[in-house]
């Protein structure tokens, strides 16, 4: 029987990519990074790596060590910007949590710096429909892991995860667990095992699989 639903964040409970843009953009100038536009769209593209792997895509001339100067200052900018205006929570989003959380234990596994799901908690109030969360930022591993630790963690038995790109889905499949994917996010899924549209699509997929073994390919 199912007990759990994992999220991801980008792509899947919010989009924070126009905030985002203003708050690297802005960092980028005072920290001396070589001059570009970091665009929404490009951090669409590449939101769902880890943190370290999309900096190193957008400044790839820069060196190792120029880039983890950057890091720390980027991710306080974009914290700063995101708790002055928040990121667009996907429409319904709320209210599928309002009545999922009735029935499972929901949880939060993202490939994001740490303190960036306390701040997605601090710009919507989301925090108090989850049980637990974890990032590579807290635990130095990547989604797969995590995903293994959150089910560790709070002894589960049967969950799916809920993403937006392949990313997703390749860590569910190390992982063993069903992938549901946002169609509404950012990216692309090939075979999901299951397909939403809308954030209110989860409560239907939830509830004809709840009594069921879960199936995934």
């Amino acid at each position: 029987m199912t007990d759990s639903i994992i999220f991801d964040v980008d792509g899947t409970i919010w989009d924070s990519t126009g905030v985002v843009e203003k708050a690297w953009n802005d960092a980028a100038r005072k920290a001396g990074m070589p001059d570009r536009n970091i665009t929404a769209d490009e951090l669409k593209s590449l939101f769902g790596k880890p943190m370290d792997e999309i900096i190193e895509a957008l400044f790839p001339d820069v060196s190792a060590e120029k880039r983890a100067e950057f890091a720390p200052f980027c991710f306080e900018n974009e914290e700063a910007y995101l708790k002055r205006e928040s990121g667009a929570v996907y429409e319904g989003f709320q209210a599928m949590l309002e009545e999922l959380s009735k029935e499972y234990k929901l949880f939060i596994v993202s490939n994001c710096q740490k303190g960036y799901i306390e701040t997605v908690f601090e710009a919507t109030g989301f925090g108090r429909y989850f049980t637990d969360y974890t990032c590579p930022g807290d635990t130095g591993l990547l989604k797969a892991d995590n995903i293994r630790l959150i089910m560790e963690r709070n002894g589960l038995e049967q969950t799916v995860y809920v993403g937006d790109t392949q990313m997703d889905a390749d860590a569910c499949k190390k992982a063993g667990v069903p992938i549901v994917f946002a169609a509404y996010g950012f990216g692309t899924v090939e075979e999901p095992d299951y397909v939403i549209h809308s954030p209110h699509d989860l409560v239907d997929i939830m509830y004809n699989i709840k009594e069921k073994e879960l199936s995934f390919k």
